[in-house]
C-alpha cells in the first residue's frame, strides 16, 4: 500500500518593527498555518537597548514587540493559542498580568508563567507565543 506525503514548508518571519534576534534563532517561524514566536524581551527595535527599569514598562514593550512579530506573520493577538511567560521574580506576577491582560481582553490563550533565575540581558520578563495565521 502506497502512501503520499505532502511536503510541509517552514517560513521564517523577520521584521524590522521588532528587535532583531540576539542569537541563532528567528523572530518567528510559520509551519502548517501556525506561527511560533520566539521569546521577546524589552528591547527597542531601533536601538536594541533595553526599555524600562521595571516589569510594567518592560512588559508593555515585550507585548508591543510580540504584536509586531505576529503582524509580520499575518496574525494578531486574537489568534494566539498559547503563551509562555518567564519572570525573574514572581513578585512581578500581578503587574505583568495587568499589562498582559490589555492585549487579551476576550478568549485569552492558554498560558504558563514561571520564574527563572536569569533572563537574557537581565530583563524582568520574556514572553513567547504560538498563534494561528
Amino acid at each position: 500500500m502506497a502512501t503520499s506525503q505532502t511536503q510541509s514548508t517552514k517560513k521564517i518571519v523577520a521584521t524590522n518593527s521588532a528587535p532583531a534576534a540576539i542569537g541563532p534563532y528567528s523572530q518567528a517561524v510559520i509551519h502548517n498555518d501556525i506561527v511560533y514566536c520566539s521569546g521577546q524581551i524589552a528591547l527597542d527595535p531601533t536601538t536594541m537597548e533595553i526599555v524600562g527599569e521595571d516589569a510594567k514598562t518592560q512588559t508593555q514593550q515585550v507585548m508591543e514587540n510580540l504584536g509586531e512579530v505576529l503582524s509580520a506573520a499575518g496574525s494578531d493577538f486574537s489568534k494566539v493559542i498559547k503563551c509562555s511567560v518567564f519572570l525573574n521574580s514572581m513578585d512581578d506576577f500581578d503587574v505583568v498580568n495587568e499589562i498582559y491582560g490589555i492585549f487579551f481582553t476576550e478568549n485569552p490563550p492558554a498560558r504558563e508563567t514561571v520564574a527563572v533565575q536569569t533572563l537574557p540581558k537581565h530583563v524582568f520578563v520574556e514572553i513567547s507565543c504560538i498563534a494561528s495565521v
